[in-house]
């Protein structure tokens, strides 16, 4: 699947759903991501090296997964 994703510079910590999260455009549906992962959720901030890691994680979802709905949740 060859769909383009646009991720948006909004990446925060999500208490209630103790991930980290942010938005981004794929096939112009806006779709919010939740990253879980129990050493990402002991870091207060995410450096720009990390973010494009998990941007790739996400890129890679989207090649095995279906969009379904507009909420993602990938367990790192």
């Amino acid at each position: 699947m060859n769909q383009a994703i646009l991720f948006n510079d909004d990446l925060v910590f999500d208490e209630k759903q103790a991930a980290w999260c942010f938005t981004a455009q794929a096939s112009g549906q806006l779709v919010t991501i939740y990253c879980h992962s129990a050493q990402l959720e002991k870091l207060e901030y995410i450096d720009n090296c990390t973010k494009f890691d998990i941007e790739e994680i996400v890129e890679l979802w989207f090649e095995k997964n279906e969009l379904e709905g507009d909420v993602i949740h990938i367990k790192i």
